[in-house]
């Protein structure tokens, strides 16, 4: 059985975060922009009513909330693995398939848009988060 120093588990955390900073700057800049080009008021950021942002603007915040959504389930479970001293190669590996998905999810969302796909990361990224709470519980359970 190959030995994981503990803190593996965690740098998959500081790549999901990296992704939010990634897509916080981006609608950052398109915000500013609409502003700026006069697309939207900035009236409209102080309580997020009236008008509506631009189409391409609203992809953006709706994949910047969604980092905040189910991903807060990835949070706690990388700190639960870590903090019960429950870390595996299996779940060091799953933590990166899941912000791999997560990459590859607001990828199609920014870009292309295709639902079908986006559906479909979205989906599986969730089958490994769930993989990931079962298999602490297990371990848990069998006295890890």
């Amino acid at each position: 059985m190959i030995e994981l120093a503990p803190k593996q588990i965690l740098y998959p955390a500081f790549a999901l975060f990296l992704l939010t900073a990634i897509v916080l700057m981006r609608l950052r800049s398109l915000r500013f922009a609409a502003v700026r080009e006069g697309a939207i008021g900035v009236r409209y950021y102080e309580a997020f009513q009236g008008a509506e942002e631009p189409p391409h603007i609203r992809v953006v915040t709706r994949n910047f909330v969604n980092l905040f959504e189910v991903p807060v389930l990835f949070y706690v479970i990388v700190l639960m693995i870590y903090v019960t001293g429950q870390v595996s190669l299996w779940l060091v590996a799953c933590a990166w398939l899941y912000v791999a998905l997560r990459y590859a999810h607001t990828f199609v969302h920014l870009g292309r848009n295709d639902v079908r796909t986006r559906f479909g990361l979205y989906f599986a990224s969730g089958f490994v988060l769930a993989l990931m709470w079962g298999t602490l519980l297990v371990q848990l359970l069998l006295g890890g």
